[in-house]
């Protein structure tokens, strides 16, 4: 369904982005920003914006699932039912409207951006 969604986007875009190590790091901070609309969403109890912002973000991990190289090992693994787990907080987030579970999958999404960062700068 998302069959290299962001690969093709990036490549038909080509929005200057320097490498698809950059496009990760755009990839997490789209499902930050998705999630705080989904938080304001759910706030104003805008069931509509709600579901779509959390679709989106959903969407993104997905594709993230999809990109991954399970040859490289337990990280791959890691990062899989992490991602996983976070697609479920976001639907138990969206079925309970719960700001928590929601805050908790942007807290994960934080850590790895930040991660994802530092691991890339790396000169």
């Amino acid at each position: 369904m998302y069959d290299s969604t962001a690969h093709n986007i990036y490549t038909q875009n080509n929005i200057n982005i320097e490498s698809p190590t950059k496009l990760i790091e755009m990839l997490y901070e789209g499902i930050l920003r998705f999630n705080a609309q989904a938080k304001k969403a759910i706030l104003v109890k805008n069931v509509e914006k709600r579901v779509y912002w959390m679709n989106r973000s959903t969407a993104i991990i997905s594709e993230l699932i999809s990109v991954l190289d399970m040859k490289q090992g337990t990280i791959s693994t890691y990062l899989k039912g992490l991602y996983n787990y976070q697609i479920q907080l976001l639907l138990d987030a969206g079925n309970e409207n719960n700001i928590e579970k929601l805050d908790e999958c942007s807290n994960v999404f934080k850590v790895l951006l930040e991660a994802w960062r530092e691991s890339t700068n790396v000169a």
